[in-house]
């Protein structure tokens, strides 16, 4: 018995000996972010310490000096000496070589053209990018023109938000093409050797009865439920002070509850959070411990401060670790946008996240919450991220897209997907592309390029473009490069997911006019919705039309069965009422 306490008491006099100092530091990034989960290794004894969810650490020395080496996925290794005195800040550099100048991405892009300039829009905190609004293009001078395919589909919930809280919209957050996505018209499967089908319609234009209307409609084949690969999933939640509301943080653990119980045993989760300070809130788990995985989501709770910044870095290295071969490997990041720490600009976001985009990782973005809800910031983040951005407004639209339309929202069937039309200038004397419209800086920007957009999995997109026709007559001569009747040219060009190939598919548009009452209802349908854009961003290309002719339109060829259609009438009517009365309060004003 005294033996074993000696033997306890020298152990103890030996320890005391050995850790009588003891070293606090914190670890950032280059931007100043703090640094979780980062290894520590000492140098004197060989053992293995981690920077915590905070990016802060204590380790105990043997003496007032030593030497730390730091490792990180994503990061320089360093070795610095340190000095147990001294509070230590540590900062690591990413191995990523810087990217190259940022080519800003294009919707839409036509060469040489320069519009103007305007200011961001803004509805008290909220901020929108602002757009210029494509124009009518002479194909004579200008044949070709071209569009990201994306499945976005933000705007439409967002102004949805608004109508049904009685109130104007600001125009740059009506994107007609995120419009047109949310239904996902006529939706056909693709040959069983292709990727895409692509259709087209050319009809009389609703509004203008001396202009037509071509429907061009892409589908992306679906994937076969047997064959869904295994996906490693990063949530990543903002719970900071802003997001203490119940239409945020509450909206999106109901939400994610849904997600939840759409995994696989084969799929992993994790849960990263960002407030008060950046953790891990749930280690990588199995899809099969789904009351784990709800316990830690209902667990959270908001407060702080918003560093997105850290909290994209630390969920991208996150999934990095977890990367799965061939798998889908993606980030969902939740939040209102507010970014109030680190890199808060949108310039400096889509820098960010392009950092990552070559790690193979997808990014969906999930908008919540009005008032102070950064839409610009969260478009950039996902056309930039690789990825595709929706707006929750209430439980039943984060069922649509969590839910109804999980394959569409999480699984990539192709990527970098953008399609180049060429008009042909004996049948079409000018040309403009509905929706698509770019940011002012973009266009400004002389590095700005086409930036394809990603697909996923039976995502049906309808592209309108209105169409001046060309006068002809017997004398005209006939574009040689077009046969007999082909009013247009079509390329698709894509990439498969994980592979660095571009492929393309090719298409030729018919020039037989089809009358506007003989098109198919969905067509007609979506005219509705392209006019109703127009009226809701007062463009001067719908002016000859009015809100009776947008509802007449979507009531006469709208399916009595759809939900989504009928809501979608009940919204112009709320339009008409709003917009009537800001004009009838306009001229008592004047």
């Amino acid at each position: 018995m005294k033996s074993a306490l000696l033997l306890l008491l020298c152990s103890l006099c030996f320890y005391v000996s050995r850790g009588q100092f003891y070293l606090r530091g914190e670890v950032k990034d280059e931007n100043n972010g703090l640094l979780p989960d980062v290894n520590i290794r000492l140098q004197s004894s060989g053992y293995l310490y981690h920077s915590g969810s905070s990016g802060a650490f204590g380790i105990p020395i043997p003496a007032s000096t030593d030497t730390l080496t730091l490792t990180a996925e994503g990061y320089q290794t360093l070795v610095v000496a340190v000095n147990a005195s001294q509070y230590q800040t540590i900062k690591l550099h990413n191995a990523i070589a810087a990217p190259p100048p940022v080519r800003r991405g294009l919707l839409s892009l036509t060469k040489d053209l320069r519009p103007g300039d305007r200011k961001d829009w803004t509805v008290g905190a909220e901020t929108y990018s602002s757009l210029v609004e494509n124009d009518f293009i002479p194909a004579t001078k200008y044949p070709e023109t071209g569009f990201a395919v994306t499945i976005d589909k933000a705007s439409y919930s967002n102004v949805r938000r608004f109508l049904n809280m009685g109130s104007t919209i600001p125009p740059d957050a009506v994107r007609i093409e995120e419009l047109m996505n949310y239904f996902n018209f006529a939706y056909t499967d693709p040959p069983k050797d292709s990727v895409f089908s692509l259709h087209s319609q050319l009809s009389e234009c609703p509004w203008k009865a001396s202009d037509r209307l071509l429907f061009l409609q892409i589908c992306a084949r679906k994937i076969d439920p047997a064959r869904i690969p295994p996906a490693n999933l990063v949530l990543l939640i903002d719970v900071s002070g802003s997001m203490d509301l119940p239409n945020k943080l509450p909206l999106l653990k109901s939400a994610f509850g849904l997600l939840i119980n759409n995994l696989r045993p084969k799929d992993t989760v994790s849960i990263v959070t960002y407030g008060a300070s950046v953790a891990v809130a749930l280690p990588p788990t199995s899809g099969s411990e789904k009351k784990k995985i709800l316990e830690t989501i209902d667990d959270l709770g908001p407060g702080g401060a918003t560093p997105g910044e850290a909290g994209i870095r630390a969920a991208f290295r996150l999934a990095k670790s977890q990367y799965i071969h061939g798998g889908n490997n993606r980030v969902i990041l939740a939040t209102d946008g507010d970014f109030n720490e680190g890199e808060t600009s949108e310039e400096d976001l889509e820098n960010l996240v392009m950092q990552y985009k070559d790690w193979g990782i997808y990014l969906t973005c999930l908008g919540v919450g009005m008032g102070n809800y950064k839409d610009s910031k969260l478009e950039a983040l996902a056309k930039k991220g690789h990825g595709n951005f929706a707006y929750l407004d209430d439980e039943r639209e984060a069922e649509k897209v969590l839910v109804r339309e999980f394959t569409q929202t999480i699984y990539a069937v192709a990527d970098d997907a953008y399609l180049n039309i060429r008009f042909n200038p004996t049948l079409v004397k000018d040309y403009r592309l509905i929706g698509f419209d770019n940011k002012v800086k973009v266009l400004s920007d002389s590095m700005s390029e086409l930036q394809g957009g990603e697909v996923g999995s039976g995502h049906s997109l309808l592209a309108l473009f209105e169409i001046v026709p060309a006068n002809l007559d017997s004398t005209a001569v006939r574009d040689v490069a077009y046969d007999k009747g082909q009013l247009a040219k079509v390329q698709l060009n894509f990439r498969l997911p994980h592979d660095p190939r571009e492929r393309n598919s090719y298409y030729e548009c018919a020039s037989t006019v089809t009358p506007f009452r003989d098109l198919q209802p969905c067509y007609r349908f979506a005219s509705s919705i392209a006019l109703f854009g127009g009226l809701l961003k007062k463009s001067r290309f719908t002016r000859q039309a009015d809100w009776k002719d947008a509802i007449q339109i979507a009531e006469q060829s709208s399916d009595p069965s759809d939900p989504m259609q009928q809501e979608f009438i009940t919204l112009i009517e709320k339009a008409r009422k709003i917009y009537g009365h800001s004009r009838k309060h306009r001229k008592e004003d004047e």
